[in-house]
């Protein structure tokens, strides 16, 4: 596993750039991977209440989506 998560860091620097970034450092990047693992579980924890409340055990996508439009609003 990676040192900071799950998150590699060479598609933060990407996603850095696609938005617009001539160059990234490596601190920002790190610091993207963390906030985008925190938001993930964050996400997946909200998921997991909708899974549950359906009286499922899969997570499907839809539960995604509806976590995320309510964490990211």
């Amino acid at each position: 596993m990676p040192k900071g998560g799950d998150l590699q860091l060479a598609p933060m620097h990407r996603l850095i750039k696609r938005g617009g970034a001539e160059r990234v450092s490596e601190g920002a990047a790190q610091e993207l991977r963390k906030v985008l693992d925190e938001i993930g579980v964050r996400i997946a924890k909200e998921a997991l209440d909708f899974t549950r409340h359906a009286h499922r055990k899969t997570v499907k996508d839809v539960d995604i989506r509806i976590a995320a439009t309510k964490i990211l609003k």
